[in-house]
C-alpha cells in the first residue's frame, strides 16, 4: 500500500473520499510517523492524539452512513504553535503560555476544522513568532531535515520542517516580514502569503489571547508540499472576518492566464542593495529561460516607475516596527526613546527604532507605504508576475545568540547583517501583494533554493498558478535525503 505520509493533502483526500482509506488509518500513519522520526527534528511540540482519534472515528462513521462532509473530511494534519486551537495546548513559544489552553480555535483553526481537517497536533516557532530561526524556551530548537545543523527558517519553521518531514501534508503559517516564505524556502516546501486582508488572523498569538486588532502587515497562509494544496487551503481560508461577514463576501478575481504563452514575467533577481548568493541568482533565471523558451515575455529589469528598493526597505522596518511595538510597555517605549534621543546604540530586535516613532510619523510612513502600492498597481497594469529571491542565503546554521542583531549569516562567503534575510520578503509585504514561494533547485551544498512568486493585490490566484507552472518546471518538493 501505498505510504500515506508521502501523498500530498489533495491525493489523500481523494482517498478519504473514496473509501480507499478511513480517517483512522490516515491519522495513525501520521502518528506513527512523527513518533519515528520527530525526535531528530523537533518540529512537532504538542500531541492529541486521543482526541483526533475521536473525531476521526465520528469522521469515518458518518462517511459510513453516506452523510455529507466537509471537503477536508478525515485529512490529519498539524497547526504552527501560534494558532489558538480550542482544547489543545498553544503556546507561541512563550514561557508564561506553557500550559495555556484555549477555549476557543483562531479562525483559521476554526475554517479548517469546520472542513472537517482532524488536527492531530502543533509545531514549534520562536517565541511570539519572532525570528527567522525556530527556538523558544518550552520546547527548544527545531531543526532542518535537510541538515539537522541548520535551521528550517522561521517563523513558521516546525511547519516547514513537519511538511519536509512528511509528518503533515498541510499547515497554516503565518507572516509579517516572511514567517510563511522564508522557512519555505530554507525546508524546500510551498508556502503562500495571502494578500493582507482576505485571511483573518483573528485568535493568534501574539499579541496576547483575546487580542482583536490583526496587526499591519501580519497575515496567515497555508504551506503545503504542493502548489495545489496550498491553492485548495486559501479557498477555505479566505474570506471575511467575523465582522464583516454578515454583508461582505469574497471573491478573488481568476487567474491572469495559465497558459504560459500568454504570462508577463518580470524578473528581479538580484539588487545591489541586497546581493544574494550567486547560485540563487542563477537559478531564478534559469527558471525565467525555461518560461520564456516556452512563450513567455520575460524581462529582467522591469521595475515600477521610481521605486527604490533601499527607501522601500527603511518604510517596511518602520512599520514594521510599529506593528511589533505592542510588545513593549509603556515605560519600556519612553525609556527607548530617550536613549535613542542621545545618540546611544540600542542593541535589540527588529526595527526597535521604529518602535517608538510618534503616530504622525507612522503616518507619514503609511503614506510612503501608499505612494509604493500605486506605483506596483499601475506595474501590474504590464506585468502578471515578479520573480525574486526569498533570502540571499540558503538555510542557515543555527545561532541563538542575543541580541539578534549582532548575529551574522553568511552569504557565499560574505558576512552579512542576521535581518538582511528579511529584506526581498519585505520588499513585497510592505505593499500587501500576494507571494507564492515554490523550491527550484538545489544549492552545491545540497540545500534546497526556493524563489518568490509575486502577484499583483489580490491577485492571488495569479501567484499560485504560475507558481504551479514553476513547480512542474523545476520537479516539485524534493523529499530531504534520509526522510
Amino acid at each position: 500500500m501505498t505510504d500515506l505520509t508521502s501523498l500530498s493533502a489533495l491525493e489523500l483526500v481523494a482517498l478519504l473520499d473514496t473509501k480507499q482509506v478511513s480517517a483512522r488509518e490516515a491519522l495513525d500513519a501520521h502518528l506513527e510517523r512523527v513518533a519515528e522520526r520527530n525526535g531528530e527534528i523537533n518540529a512537532v511540540v504538542t500531541l492529541d492524539a486521543e482526541r483526533a482519534r475521536t473525531e476521526a472515528a465520528a469522521i469515518d462513521d458518518a462517511r459510513s452512513a453516506g452523510e455529507s462532509l466537509g471537503p477536508l473530511a478525515g485529512l490529519p494534519i498539524t497547526l504552527k504553535d501560534s494558532l489558538m486551537t480550542q482544547g489543545m495546548r498553544t503556546t507561541s513559544g512563550a514561557p508564561e503560555l506553557s500550559d495555556f489552553v484555549p477555549e476557543a480555535d483562531a479562525a483559521p483553526t476554526r475554517r479548517l476544522r469546520d472542513a472537517g481537517a482532524v488536527i492531530f497536533g502543533k509545531t514549534n516557532l520562536p517565541i511570539y513568532a519572532g525570528d527567522v530561526q525556530s527556538f523558544n524556551e518550552v520546547f527548544g530548537c527545531t531543526n532542518n531535515p535537510w541538515d539537522v545543523s541548520r535551521s528550517p527558517g522561521g517563523s513558521s519553521g516546525g511547519s516547514s520542517a513537519a511538511l519536509a518531514a512528511r509528518f503533515t501534508s498541510l499547515e497554516v503559517g503565518s507572516d509579517i516580514a516572511g514567517s510563511i516564505r522564508n522557512p519555505a524556502a530554507m525546508a524546500g516546501v510551498v508556502g503562500h502569503k495571502p494578500s493582507y486582508g482576505i485571511v483573518s488572523a483573528k485568535g493568534q498569538i501574539p499579541g496576547p489571547p483575546g487580542t482583536l486588532t490583526q496587526a499591519d502587515l501580519a497575515v496567515v497562509g497555508p504551506m503545503a508540499r504542493t502548489v495545489a494544496d496550498c491553492s485548495f487551503a486559501l479557498d477555505l481560508l479566505a474570506g471575511a472576518d467575523d465582522w464583516h461577514d454578515e454583508a461582505w463576501s469574497l471573491s478573488l478575481p481568476p487567474t491572469r492566464s495559465r497558459n504560459v504563452s500568454e504570462l508577463r514575467v518580470a524578473v528581479w533577481a538580484d539588487d545591489p542593495y541586497c546581493p544574494g548568493d550567486p547560485q540563487i541568482t542563477s537559478a531564478i533565471h534559469g527558471i525565467a529561460d525555461q518560461l520564456e523558451a516556452a512563450g513567455a515575455r520575460v524581462d529582467r529589469d522591469a521595475r515600477p516607475s521610481g521605486f527604490d528598493f533601499a527607501k522601500a526597505d527603511r518604510t517596511f522596518q518602520m512599520l514594521l516596527a510599529g506593528a511589533l511595538s505592542g510588545g513593549n510597555s509603556l515605560v519600556a517605549l519612553e525609556e527607548m526613546a530617550e536613549r535613542l534621543k542621545v545618540g546611544e546604540d540600542i542593541d535589540g530586535g527588529l526595527g526597535i527604532a521604529g518602535a517608538t516613532q510618534r503616530h504622525r510619523e507612522w503616518l507619514t510612513n503609511n503614506e510612503r507605504r501608499l505612494q509604493m502600492r500605486a506605483r506596483w498597481r499601475e506595474f501590474f497594469q504590464d506585468w502578471d508576475v515578479v520573480l525574486a529571491p526569498v533570502s540571499p542565503t540558503v538555510a542557515v546554521p543555527h545561532d541563538h545568540s542575543f541580541p539578534e542583531t549582532k548575529r551574522r549569516i553568511d552569504v557565499a562567503g560574505a558576512q552579512r547583517e542576521y535581518w538582511d534575510q528579511t529584506k526581498w520578503m519585505g520588499l513585497f509585504g510592505l505593499v500587501y501583494l500576494p507571494v507564492t514561494c515554490v523550491p527550484i533547485a538545489l544549492h552545491s551544498n545540497g540545500l534546497p533554493i526556493g524563489m518568490q512568486v509575486v502577484g499583483p493585490f489580490l491577485g492571488d490566484r495569479t501567484a499560485l498558478a504560475v507558481g504551479s507552472i514553476i513547480e512542474e518546471m523545476a520537479g516539485g518538493t524534493r523529499t530531504p535525503p534520509g526522510w
